[in-house]
């Protein structure tokens, strides 16, 4: 295993304010980062990218020229440096502004005011995704485990295929929802399937519903991946028989303990 500290990540901080930018900086200051490079804009942002691809990119989300957003898909389809980490501080709460950087597989969301501890999750996870480090289990070789990854975010899809890499994960198959999961389950056998909740079609509910009630797969682990926080929704998922459910962001380090504790067990 490679092992990476905070002080080997290089950061590019893209922030408007002077006054944030410094605040910012402090916090990783503490965290031993102090390989930094700073971005008021996204015009000088994308050019310094250009220039040094970083470890992460932490962005706000209101510039004069642009959003993070729009920041954050142009990392993801500029092919060298597509799959950078991405974090977000924000002020913003409503659900659908988030909605699309949970999708696009950030890191993480930190709200502002954020605080030491905040950072240095997010900072452990930007490691971890950086970081080869497989998951060894006593009942299977993780390189032989196939998975079936589902969801309808491509960008959503190449950031768990990302981290279950990372884990030593080779065999994956992607399906964009739940109809073409199903098609799929029907010639192919698995033995884990890790599905996002939203999805047109066939969501990850009536997924989980059909390969618990009708497929010939019904004992395979199910790892059901959500950005609902409301817990009587959560309950919901639970009962239609996952084995597991993780936030969105999909931070390794919650998928590894996850996946070795479903996996460790004769199903």
């Amino acid at each position: 295993m490679q092992h990476l500290s905070p002080a080997d990540l290089s950061i590019l901080l893209v922030e408007p304010s002077a006054m944030q930018r410094k605040v910012i900086t402090k916090h990783l200051l503490k965290e031993d980062i102090s390989n930094i490079e700073e971005a008021n804009d996204i015009a000088s942002a994308r050019a310094s990218i250009l220039n040094h691809v970083p470890d992460l990119v932490i962005s706000s989300l209101h510039f004069p020229d642009g959003t993070g957003l729009e920041l954050l898909h142009h990392i993801r389809h500029s092919e060298p440096y597509s799959d950078v980490p991405f974090m977000l501080i924000s002020s913003e709460y409503r659900k659908e502004q988030l909605e699309e950087f949970k999708q696009a597989g950030v890191v993480a969301i930190l709200p502002k005011p954020f605080n030491s501890e905040h950072l240095g999750t997010a900072i452990n996870s930007t490691l971890d995704l950086l970081t080869t480090d497989e998951l060894e289990l006593e009942l299977f070789d993780i390189h032989d485990i196939r998975v079936l990854v589902v969801d309808d975010s491509r960008l959503a899809r190449n950031h768990i295929k990302r981290v279950l890499t990372n884990l030593g994960v080779q065999r994956m198959t992607e399906a964009v929802n739940g109809a073409e999961a199903k098609r799929i389950l029907e010639d192919e056998m698995f033995d884990l399937i890790v599905t996002d909740y939203n999805m047109p079609e066939l969501d990850g509910k009536q997924l989980t519903e059909f390969v618990r009630n009708q497929s010939q797969q019904s004992h395979i682990p199910i790892l059901m991946v959500s950005s609902e926080a409301n817990e009587s929704h959560l309950a919901n998922i639970e009962q239609a028989g996952v084995n597991a459910i993780c936030d969105k962001p999909f931070e390794p380090h919650t998928v590894k303990e996850l996946l070795f504790h479903i996996l460790n067990h004769e199903h």
